[in-house]
């Protein structure tokens, strides 16, 4: 049997939103649960299981002979190179290379907030000959996706659709974020549904053949799920430092591991027809996508395994999961520690902060809303499905002191993002406010520390 409590438990105690679960042992799903208001047909930001997808597209393309997995990267943007003679590692870089993580980069060449990622990737200097270091590199698989789009003539998904995504029945919203210059985010944009990931993971667990038909090539998948590149130098913990192929992880366990900022995880192992997917947002807690993983491989992945040994010439344990709906995060209630605040309030630290808070707060939870322009409704009785501006949310909130109002809020958009706010009341009269923001792309204005007094005080 499959307990999901200690899973559950332990992820609440680090302060990490489990969105959904899934288990899939052989053609059997022993586990499925989601949190409230999310579903395993609820879409999100997958982040970097985006570069194992972007990673399938070269190679069925290889298949299809349009490229070789050995020519140089220089060889398909002409346009980038042209009139910027390229550095010698970069000349001998190939698209074996950067699907191995084997680049000459240092790390990711572009910068979040500005343009111009792909020609990043041709101007920042190399550090390194390709093929010596296993170095983390975003920009190399998002330019991986734009060599896809070039080279098909149209977005990665349009590409992937008909050949792997329709017949699969891979939801018709599945789409990848763009990147300031156009091209998909083959490195972090992936947006699709939990379920989605368990049909891709199914697939590559049945070596690239669904219902007959071999959608992935097998030479491409078999080299992808093989070590090609040492990670041992990767400070995330020990699931990352075993070996990686081809945009995959290969964890030490075996089989082979997805892996996206925030607790994006999908773990396969074809010998035992073993899959988990796992989505989440695991920011607010530190080191949180790692101690995530370490609890998934010890509370799903293990007991799964398990299951599909005990299994084999015979029929296998039942398999159930302990809960079928996951706990969301939140602080600690005492309606003793109510304090009632309304009205207006004027910071007292300019500079800090908004300049204005307006509440309207009581023991069932209320309204904050300041004059930056976000507006957060909550309610202490449980997880709230709402909105902070244009971007869906789930709002959780506590008297968890005298005085003292904690509220959470997970943010579920094109992206994933915590916010922390707390509210305490000193005896004087001033309203204490620590906020935190967690996530990639998040405005750091929701991070500040700052104090307010009503304004007709």
């Amino acid at each position: 049997m499959i307990d999901l409590i200690p899973l559950v438990e332990r992820a609440v105690a680090l302060d990490i939103a489990l969105h959904t679960v899934d288990v899939r042992v052989g053609d059997d799903r022993p586990v499925a649960a989601s949190a409230p208001t999310r579903g395993h047909d609820v879409p999100q930001r997958m982040y970097s299981v985006s570069k194992t997808v972007t990673g399938l597209a070269v190679g069925l393309l290889a298949a299809e002979g349009s490229l070789s997995l050995d020519d140089p990267v220089v060889k398909h943007f002409p346009d980038l190179v042209d009139g910027h003679p390229a550095h010698p590692w970069l000349e001998a870089t190939t698209l074996r290379h950067m699907l191995a993580m084997v680049g000459p980069h240092r790390s990711t060449t572009y910068k979040v907030r500005e343009g111009g990622w792909l020609e990043s990737y041709f101007r920042v200097g190399p550090t390194h000959p390709p093929g010596t270091l296993f170095t983390y590199d975003t920009s190399a698989s998002y330019t991986l996706a734009a060599l896809v789009e070039r080279t098909a003539g149209g977005t990665l998904a349009d590409y992937l659709r008909p050949r792997v995504l329709d017949p699969l029945g891979v939801s018709p919203g599945l789409r990848f974020l763009p990147g300031p210059d156009g091209f998909s985010h083959g490195g972090s944009g992936l947006i699709c549904t939990p379920d989605d990931l368990a049909r891709l993971a199914r697939l590559l667990n049945d070596g690239g053949v669904h219902d007959g038909a071999r959608l992935l090539p097998a030479d491409y998948l078999a080299a992808a799920t093989a070590p090609q590149s040492h990670p041992a130098t990767q400070t995330w913990g020990g699931p990352f430092r075993a070996g990686y192929g081809y945009q995959l992880w290969l964890p030490p366990v075996g089989g082979w591991l997805m892996f996206g900022l925030g607790g994006q995880i999908v773990y396969g192992d074809p010998e035992l027809r073993v899959a988990v997917v796992v989505t989440a947002d695991s920011q607010a807690a530190a080191s949180g996508d790692q101690k995530l993983l370490d609890l998934v491989l010890d509370h799903l992945v293990e007991p799964a395994r398990g299951l599909a040994r005990a299994g084999r010439g015979a029929a296998a344990p039942p398999a159930a999961a302990a809960v079928t709906t996951l706990a969301w995060p939140a602080p600690r209630h005492d309606a003793a520690h109510v304090r009632p605040l309304g009205g207006t309030w004027t910071s007292r630290t300019p500079g800090a902060g908004p300049a204005e808070l307006t509440l309207a707060v009581g023991a069932r939870g209320g309204t904050l809303a300041s004059s930056d322009g976000w507006s957060i409704t909550l309610d202490t009785a449980g997880p709230l499905t709402t909105a902070i501006g244009a971007e869906p949310a789930v709002v959780t909130a506590g008297w968890s002191a005298p005085g003292t109002l904690d509220v959470r809020a997970g943010t579920h958009g094109d992206e994933l993002a915590t916010l922390r706010l707390r509210l305490a009341l000193a005896d004087d009269g001033t309203l204490a406010v620590q906020s935190q923001g967690f996530g990639e792309t998040l405005d750091p204005r929701w991070t500040f520390h700052a104090a307010f007094a009503p304004s007709d005080g």
